[in-house]
């Protein structure tokens, strides 16, 4: 079900021990060459500090991810922050010197990170404006304890980078998700994709497979004015392998071969990717990602985080 804009995406939520939530936006240009992902966590899912401490303290475990891509301007960022640098109410949320804010009619993030192990700084502003929000919440396990909101499927986007120096206009998107125990303790691995509709509208794939060995996907459309449809997914394909051997799938309608346009992100637990999918009838622009949790919950995986995820306390 879908509202009129206005709806609060909850920013002074409580956020319990072992647990985690996250706000995740997301934009590509209308060209199709340049995109931005950004995620504010609190109780950093893929925090090796957040583990090592026993995830006692959610609030003591917060980042702002910024990842822009592109031709010359690609940067990534993820440090860590302590509690001091956290601060938020229903509308805001302040990690350090990056700001999330939501004013009834937008979504704005103002960001200025660094990254790591190469030093390269990402600053600017990301700014989403909805037609509508969305309502429903989605369970993605099978005990209620990991839950997805898409809250705004479908947003104009406006990029304005300072630093690389990069400004542009888009199409973008706008979710959370949250839940009560550590990610990796939900699921074995899943793949996500948002696909833009020639109608203005949205398609949005969850597909995951939970530790117990069952599959649950999760396939709906929303049109331009914001009517929701569930749809069944079309038949799984397979789209390689990333370098580091991540296994990435998408549903994809049998009369078309899904592509990956793009890699953006690679690394040994997670990619994200532009690819070319047919969904609802449609050939469409999609983004995509891969997480092997099975990978993550590895001593080895942990080991690696610190070098690209600095933590500033």
């Amino acid at each position: 079900m879908s509202s009129p804009i206005g709806r609060s995406p909850r920013f002074d939520i409580s956020v319990p021990p072992t647990g985690y939530h996250w706000w995740y936006v997301d934009a590509i240009s209308d060209d199709g060459v340049y995109g931005v992902s950004i995620i504010a966590f609190i109780g950093s899912v893929f925090s090796p500090y957040y583990a090592w401490r026993g995830r006692h303290n959610p609030q003591d475990h917060v980042c702002v991810n910024v990842a822009v891509y592109g031709p010359g301007v690609k940067r990534w960022t993820m440090t860590e922050r302590g509690e001091r640098a956290l601060s938020r109410d229903r509308t805001n949320l302040w990690i350090g010197p990056s700001h999330v804010h939501w004013d009834g009619t937008s979504i704005t993030v103002d960001f200025d990170e660094v990254g790591m192990p190469l030093p390269r700084r990402a600053r600017g502003r990301l700014r989403l404006t909805p037609k509508w929000t969305n309502d429903e919440v989605f369970a993605l396990d099978g005990r209620g304890r990991h839950q997805w909101w898409p809250i705004a499927p479908v947003c104009r986007a406006e990029v304005s980078l300072t630093e690389p120096q990069l400004n542009w206009t888009g199409h973008g998107y706008f979710d959370s998700n949250w839940g009560d125990e550590p990610i990796e303790n939900g699921f074995h691995r899943w793949d996500w994709s948002r696909a833009r509709l020639p109608d203005e509208g949205a398609a949005i794939l969850y597909d995951v497979e939970r530790l117990d060995q069952t599959r649950h996907s999760i396939a709906i459309a929303f049109d331009k004015s914001g009517t929701v449809r569930h749809f069944d997914p079309a038949p799984r394909q397979d789209l390689g392998n990333t370098f580091y051997r991540v296994p990435r799938f998408t549903q994809c309608e049998s009369d078309f071969q899904a592509r990956v346009v793009e890699t953006f992100e690679d690394t040994h637990f997670y990619q994200r990717s532009h690819i070319e999918t047919k969904l609802c009838g449609e050939i469409v622009p999609a983004m995509h990602e891969s997480m092997a949790l099975y990978r993550f919950r590895t001593g080895w995986a942990k080991m690696l985080l610190p070098f690209k995820m600095p933590r500033r306390a």
